[in-house]
């Protein structure tokens, strides 16, 4: 796993755009129109963007994979952070649907705890490369890594295919929401050792 620089940001995004393209989590953020695909990729590119200044963005080292995290306790208020928050609204959410993203957040919020943890906020891989084990090797060097940083793991997913793979590798889920479809929140206390 290697940090991402600004320079690959595009090739972030790309991952990230295809591997959430039918997730039902980020359809229900983003606008449904003609330029959804669009609005997926102004999603990535915000939070690429958030993750970068408040967080780390990583790439295996074949690129065919990525990860963004946020230490939520660093995030503070700026006016880029303002600025991107905006970009966001009007790129990919929508000004009419502003206020349920809203109310999703802070929902999700609701259930972190109050220590510093480790969000992992996406976790993608190129789909012609999906189930070849590059997810896999990924998600446990970000335990690694969350475990040298002694943060707790946590993320949510809607996708019910995935919650078996994140119990292998020792996840739980700590909480269910329902927007209209399941999210499920899922924590990795920092002790279990990884397999």
């Amino acid at each position: 796993m290697i940090k991402a620089g600004k320079a690959d940001k595009p090739l972030i995004i790309d991952i990230l755009s295809n591997s959430f393209e039918d997730n039902q989590s980020v359809n229900y953020i983003v606008k449904q129109d003609s330029k959804r695909k669009e609005r997926i990729r102004a999603l990535m590119d915000y939070s690429f963007e958030i993750c970068y200044m408040f967080g780390a963005v990583y790439l295996t080292n074949d690129r065919k994979g990525c990860a963004l995290v946020l230490y939520p306790d660093k995030k503070k208020f700026s006016l880029l952070s303002t600025w991107l928050d905006i970009k966001l609204v009007l790129n990919a959410i929508g000004l009419s649907r502003a206020g349920k993203a809203m109310s999703r957040e802070s929902a999700i919020k609701k259930n972190y705890p109050k220590e510093h943890i480790y969000y992992l906020w996406f976790l993608g891989v190129v789909p012609s490369d999906q189930d070849k084990g590059i997810g896999t090797q990924l998600l446990k060097e970000v335990i690694k890594d969350s475990q040298d940083q002694q943060r707790p793991v946590y993320l949510e997913t809607s996708t019910l295919k995935n919650i078996p793979w994140y119990e292998k590798i020792g996840f739980k889920i700590y909480s269910e929401l329902d927007f209209g479809y399941k999210l499920f929140m899922l924590k990795r206390d920092r002790e279990i050792p990884i397999l």
